[in-house]
């Protein structure tokens, strides 16, 4: 869906609505999780965000509060929205001078100890998308290392005539979100932590 103006909560709320009664609109719903997919395209950002198991956690607490979508043009509805297999989300992203709002759900989630700790989740997309596919949003802490990863890996292709047509753009921003999500995530993981001040 597009629109011209940033949409209203309320138009958000219909759409998701709407939308958490869809399919997907791709086959190979789990993929990133195994082996990728013939026929699509494929995109990979891997960023070593920092060490330690501060950072981690952290890490891991801001993907639950969407913070890689923290980059200026892009935003997740509802922004509390729980990261649990079947959550329906809107990405909402301003490009071009439009309004899109794009719907995924939750496919499965990551939550591993050893040998190295792994936090993440998977969408997928739904009938309202541009793109046909998945994403994968992982933090890795290698332990031996000591050295903590985000890592984002997706498969896609276009779903509808415009992104057909414009899919060179689509590739370059998908490109684009993964750079900017990498520094959100770095800056997430590098601010200061709030404390209680002192009566």
């Amino acid at each position: 869906m597009k629109t011209f103006r940033k949409p209203s909560a309320e138009l958000i709320k219909k759409f998701l609505k709407q939308q958490s009664k869809g399919e997907f609109t791709y086959a190979p719903v789990g993929a990133t999780a195994g082996a990728l997919p013939l026929g699509y395209r494929l995109n990979h950002t891997r960023v070593r965000i920092g060490q330690g198991v501060e950072v981690f956690e952290r890490a891991k607490a801001a993907l639950r509060r969407w913070e890689q979508f923290r980059i200026g043009w892009a935003e997740v509805q509802p922004a509390d929205a729980p990261i649990v297999p079947g959550t329906v989300v809107a990405i909402v992203a301003q490009r071009l001078g439009v309004w899109w709002l794009n719907a995924c759900r939750v496919v499965y989630v990551v939550d591993e100890a050893d040998p190295i700790g792994r936090f993440g989740f998977a969408y997928g997309t739904l009938p309202d998308h541009v793109g046909a596919g998945e994403e994968r949003f992982l933090i890795e802490w290698d332990r031996d290392r000591d050295e903590v990863w985000y890592d984002i890996l997706a498969y896609s292709r276009p779903h509808v005539l415009l992104t057909l047509v414009g899919y060179p753009y689509m590739r370059w921003s998908q490109r684009l979100f993964g750079r900017r999500s990498a520094a959100a995530m770095i800056r997430a993981v590098s601010e200061p932590v709030a404390t209680p001040s002192s009566p």
